[in-house]
């Protein structure tokens, strides 16, 4: 009886809950002009319904908004036109700087989320600050993590803000051609949220439980259209660029300067599909990688930054188990190793991206992108493919089925033939529950390759459930010795990985804690053709805390146990003596991490870390330092320093990884950065600045240079210098 009890109990809540948050407003249709200043003046903006009675989400969730916030819409048949009004208690605001996409949990500035197909799944973001910089992204998987959320999609639209003592207005004039929606639409999901550094808070127009992401889907509420929205009239845009350069190869005594010509076009089909085509792409403006020190047996994976390969990337990448078995793994195309194992270019020649709404429950996904063929080092042109559908199912999970290929062309005879082709067939199923307490991953994969002998499956589940107070979750994942996605992102085969984690939050009153937290995590590893060798564990216990001035600290006990099959250096030294194989380690380490308010001028974090590493020790120091000078700069340094000892004869080493970035906004059109590396670790300084000059909306001059030197002998091994000219063109 008390189960049945507290059944109801938690039905009547979710349903007082769900009851308490439907807010709408409408969105009234106008035929006059908007100044675009920033100044909520003209007339109609007084006959506009406002969004207001923000809630706050930090530090508490359970009370109205100290600091409200009002947003008003109108549109006609090209735009969409909003007006903000920030409510603050001063003028001292922190920003980042004046480029655009800036972060935003450390500033001020407030957000927009647009649920354009009322799915819940997927959502076009736009936000602005109290100095008129404006940024854009992309919500995709729910909001539920960070992998489905990026600012790396660019699309055209003004935005300007005025300051005025105590609050500030924003005036955005979004193209309706930004968005996709369906034809006759009247009603879009939306929900707005706000980050206020002066009065320690961060408030959002729907209520959210702080147990959920701040940019989750979960809770909106509706915008409702004066009358339906008519066809979406996207322009065919064009957007070409010519680049000259210049490098030195001091390594293989190689000189060459080049003039590149290539573009893009973007191409809407209907309301709610985009084709994408490039030809003869160029990424030399796109950041460099940030480099990280690897300690471990297994690569490591890095964030995708090409343009090309951002929008609706989640209907190519979110299969599988992201971090063991991601069947598809954009970073692969355009990226070959020569015959020595290096890791080069591979210049991408042409491709074609479809995505978007079939129709209001099937997304539609496909690609096919041709890569060059390099007999110098070895490396044949490739043709590489992808075919995803996701259908929606329930409220908001969905089925997803997708079909790889990689093919190889041509029959020179460096082509092993393994290597000729490879095709992974998969169905995943993705669940998330209408209130997001419920959500998981249950997938089954199978790879085709030449010469395939079976174990060529990677099928996984994960099963998460999140409450204000209690975070359990579970993932098993399976990857057969023989499974091969050569365009994923797979760290290892022939194993079984199980882990289950247990989180109990608590939520104290008048505490110089908002919350603090207990979590236990264990995960152990067996090899099926070993007889179900258990091969690796590790147990984790942690305690984090979370303070009411945004810092945070976490300290965590890790017990782990490594099998080594293959001879191992963890170091990497050069001509180091490695670990042996065939044989066992078990050590465990200690580790203490303080974040310190990001709302200040400077802010840090220092993570340390001090134990056993396989049959020795280890220290670590890690940290960031971030200088804002206000709003022109922002000054920030990355350090990683590792102390192993191991005992003779095998090596110890003091491995230092140190990046300081500069990046210079003399205004929001002229940017400069410049990012330095220095690890020694991969005998490397390497230097990449880029001055960037906004001459007219996403069209660009870039100017980079780049620099690499050796650590221990301090001479050049690489250097270019490029310029890039792009220009978006709608036509």
């Amino acid at each position: 009886m008390r189960f049945q009890y507290l059944v109801i109990f938690l039905f009547f809540f979710a349903t007082t809950y769900a009851q308490q948050e439907d807010k709408s407003f409408t969105v009234k249709y106008i035929n006059q002009e908007i100044k675009l200043d920033g100044i909520l003046d003209e007339p109609v903006w007084s006959e506009a319904e406002a969004a207001g009675d923000f809630w706050e989400y930090f530090p508490v969730d359970s009370i109205q908004a100290r600091e409200q916030s009002e947003i008003k819409m109108l549109y006609d048949e090209t735009n969409l036109y909003v007006g903000i009004t920030v409510y603050t208690a001063g003028s001292n605001y922190a920003i980042e700087s004046l480029r655009r996409d800036f972060r935003a949990g450390n500033s001020d500035n407030i957000t927009l989320l647009f649920d354009t197909f009322n799915d819940g799944n997927n959502a076009f973001l736009f936000g602005t600050n109290p100095y008129g910089v404006r940024r854009e992204g992309l919500v995709s998987g729910g909001g539920l993590d960070l992998r489905g959320f990026t600012i790396s999609w660019d699309v055209k639209w003004r935005g300007e803000s005025k300051m005025y003592e105590n609050y500030y207005t924003s005036e955005l004039i979004i193209p309706l051609t930004s968005f996709k929606f369906r034809e006759g639409e009247q009603k879009w999901r939306f929900n707005s949220y706000r980050f206020d550094t002066q009065s320690n808070e961060s408030s959002t127009w729907v209520q959210i439980p702080q147990n959920q992401n701040i940019y989750g889907l979960t809770f909106m509420g509706d915008m409702v259209f004066e009358k339906p929205l008519g066809k979406s009239r996207t322009p065919f845009a064009v957007i070409p660029y010519v680049t000259t350069g210049w490098f030195n190869d001091r390594e293989a005594s190689l000189q060459e300067s080049s003039v590149k010509v290539g573009g893009d076009a973007k191409i809407s089909i209907g309301n709610s599909m985009n084709l994408d085509v490039t030809l003869n792409p160029d990424f030399s403006q796109v950041e460099v990688d940030d480099q990280v020190t690897n300690l471990s047996r297994f690569e490591v994976s890095l964030p995708e930054k090409r343009q090309f390969f951002i929008d609706n990337n989640d209907l190519f990448a979110s299969y599988g188990g992201s971090r063991d078995a991601n069947p598809f793994f954009s970073r692969r195309i355009g990226i070959a190793e020569d015959p020595d194992g290096n890791t080069i270019e591979n210049p991408i020649l042409a491709g074609v991206r479809l995505s978007g709404k079939v129709n209001k429950d099937l997304r539609l996904g496909f690609f096919n992108i041709q890569t060059e063929k390099d007999a110098l080092n070895e490396i044949p042109s490739v043709n590489n493919s992808m075919l995803a559908l996701q259908h929606l199912v329930f409220s908001r999970s969905n089925i997803g089925l997708f079909f790889i290929n990689k093919q190889t062309m041509g029959d020179d005879d460096f082509i092993a033939d393994e290597e000729r082709y490879n095709r992974v067939l998969g169905i995943d199923y993705n669940l998330i529950s209408a209130d997001n307490t419920w959500s998981g991953k249950y997938y089954l994969h199978k790879s085709f390759q030449p010469e395939s002998s079976g174990k060529d499956l990677s099928t996984g589940l994960n099963t998460q459930y999140n409450s204000r107070n209690w975070n359990i979750f579970t993932d098993w994942v399976y990857i057969g010795e023989n499974y091969r996605s050569d365009l994923g992102f797979i760290r290892r085969t022939d194993i079984i990985k199980g882990g289950t984690g247990i989180r109990r939050t608590f939520w104290p009153e008048n505490s110089i804690f908002n919350n603090h937290s207990f979590r236990i995590f264990p995960t152990f590893i067996w090899r099926p053709s070993q007889d179900m060798q258990n091969t690796d564990y590790s147990i984790r216990a942690s305690w984090e805390a979370r303070f009411q001035n945004q810092s945070r600290v976490q300290a965590q006990w890790v017990n782990r146990y490594t099998y080594l099959f293959n001879s191992f250096d963890p170091t990497r030294s050069e001509g180091g003596l490695e670990l042996p194989a065939d044989s066992d380690y078990y050590y465990s380490s200690y580790q203490l991490e303080y974040n310190s308010d990001r709302r200040r001028i400077f802010a840090y974090g220092l993570e340390a870390t001090l134990g056993d590493f396989y049959n020795g020790n280890r220290f670590s120091l890690q940290g960031s330092l971030n200088l804002r000078i206000q709003p022109k700069a922002l000054v920030s340094v990355q350090f990683n320093y590792d102390q192993i000892s191991l005992p003779e004869p095998y090596s110890s080493a003091d491995i230092w990884l140190i990046s300081p970035r500069f990046d210079l906004t003399f205004s929001k059109s002229l940017f400069w950065a410049t990012l330095v590396q220095y690890s020694n670790q991969r005998d490397n300084l390497g230097i990449n600045s880029r001055l960037q000059w906004r001459f007219a909306p996403l069209s660009d001059l870039f100017l980079v240079y780049t620099d690499n030197y050796f650590v221990d002998r301090f001479s050049p091994k690489f250097r270019s210098v490029n310029l890039k000219l792009t220009y978006w063109l709608n036509i």
